[in-house]
């Protein structure tokens, strides 16, 4: 699998994530979530540290970053995730809570929940914002299920040569569903004149 991108032609379809979805989201999983009183929160970044930090700021928990990646300057690398920041020796006697952005085969929540429980953690549980139908089966609390391409808020654009585009990954997946790119897509965000740093 090295530098190749990730296969998109299983996808159907896209669904495209609002600020106020992906809000409204993280709301129902902190909801769920709150019934297992989790003390600390392991948000999975890179995509895991947006709702990991909401949920954790929601629940009134402690938040830790964790990170597994397959990347390497934001192109796919391994075949398997590989550890760059591991959970830290305090969840030791925690209940945890570990926040993804997707679930697709479960591999990067079940080596989180593997590492934590291994450190000491007295129940571990897992959270997404979403999962693919072949992933359902391993989180604990997900918000939607599909098998869309999902286009979140947060990574639908990138800045190239001082202008905003779309993320080259998106026009490829939605070129392999001979789809364009459509403008309409992008965040429509308020246009700032920065007070300081122009």
């Amino acid at each position: 699998m090295p530098n190749q991108p990730y296969d998109h032609t299983t996808r159907q379809g896209i669904h495209p994530v609002s600020w106020a979805d992906f809000h409204g989201i993280c709301k129902a999983l902190a909801r769920a979530a709150s019934r297992f009183h989790p003390q600390v929160v392991l948000a999975v970044g890179r995509g895991g540290y947006y709702p990991g930090t909401l949920i954790a700021h929601v629940l009134q928990a402690e938040l830790y970053p964790v990170r597994l990646s397959r990347r390497v300057d934001d192109v796919v690398r391994y075949a398997r995730p590989r550890w760059l920041v591991e959970p830290p020796a305090l969840v030791e006697g925690c209940r945890v809570l570990v926040v993804d952005e997707i679930c697709s085969s479960g591999e990067t929540l079940t080596m989180v929940a593997g590492k934590a429980a291994s450190l000491g953690a007295v129940e571990v549980r897992s959270a997404v914002l979403y999962a693919h139908t072949w992933g359902a089966s391993v989180p604990d609390y997900i918000g939607i299920i599909t098998d869309a391409l999902l286009l979140n808020p947060w990574d639908r654009e990138v800045l190239r040569e001082g202008h905003f585009c779309f993320h080259p990954e998106y026009v490829q997946a939605l070129a392999e569903q001979r789809m364009a790119p459509n403008p309409s897509l992008l965040i429509q965000a308020t246009p700032i004149e920065l007070a300081k740093g122009r």
